[in-house]
């Protein structure tokens, strides 16, 4: 747990809530968590994701791992105690999203189930959905697009998800992709069905 440093603060209730938004945008403000290995096509797929509830007129978010790191996370490198650190606030802000009637859509290997478990616990019933992109190993160093595998291999590069750090599988996530048997159009169906079933979007 986080130490709360701040004093002498007061959560402020808004005057439009989270239930007014979503009347007027006719969709739910909600998560959807993408982890996975490295190159397991978290990113592809979030970002192909998005583009499918721009066109339905959904209002939706990718907060992606590498884009994040380059601002709001930048003080962070990859130690276990830095991603943990990563993906607390990573949480917080997917949860502000969510809050404001957004479809927070988060692509980051988020690689320990405690810290995947406490940012499902920032959010209510129903409004957290993981989506484990599950990929063979060999698929994913295969596939490598930004060479990291293979650095990693060569020992160049320290604390890699998947070689020299460890990958915990989330136990019992809402959607299960299996990004090395299906193609890009199959798993992004997979998901916009899960959404529509459940009455998130319209």
């Amino acid at each position: 747990m986080t130490e709360q440093k701040s004093t002498n603060i007061t959560w402020h209730k808004p005057l439009v809530t989270q239930a007014d938004r979503e009347t007027r945008n006719r969709h739910k403000g909600i998560v959807l968590w993408f982890t996975g290995l490295p190159s397991s096509g978290k990113s592809t797929l979030a970002h192909e994701v998005e583009r499918r509830l721009f066109e339905i007129g959904c209002n939706s978010y990718v907060l992606d791992g590498d884009n994040v790191r380059h601002g709001l996370n930048k003080n962070l490198g990859f130690s276990p105690d830095d991603r943990k650190e990563n993906i607390r606030r990573l949480g917080e802000v997917a949860k502000l999203f969510a809050d404001a009637c957004v479809i927070a859509i988060t692509a980051f290997i988020s690689p320990y189930r405690e810290d995947r478990d406490q940012a499902r616990a920032l959010n209510s019933q129903g409004r957290f959905i993981e989506v484990y992109c599950k990929c063979s190993v060999g698929e994913c160093e295969k596939r490598d697009p930004k060479g990291l595998w293979q650095k990693a291999r060569k020992g160049e590069l320290k604390e890699f998800t998947g070689i020299s750090a460890p990958y915990e599988e989330p136990p019992t996530p809402e959607i299960v992709v299996e990004t090395d048997r299906c193609n890009l159009e199959e798993c992004a169906q997979q998901i916009m069905s899960y959404l529509e079933k459940k009455g998130l979007i319209p």
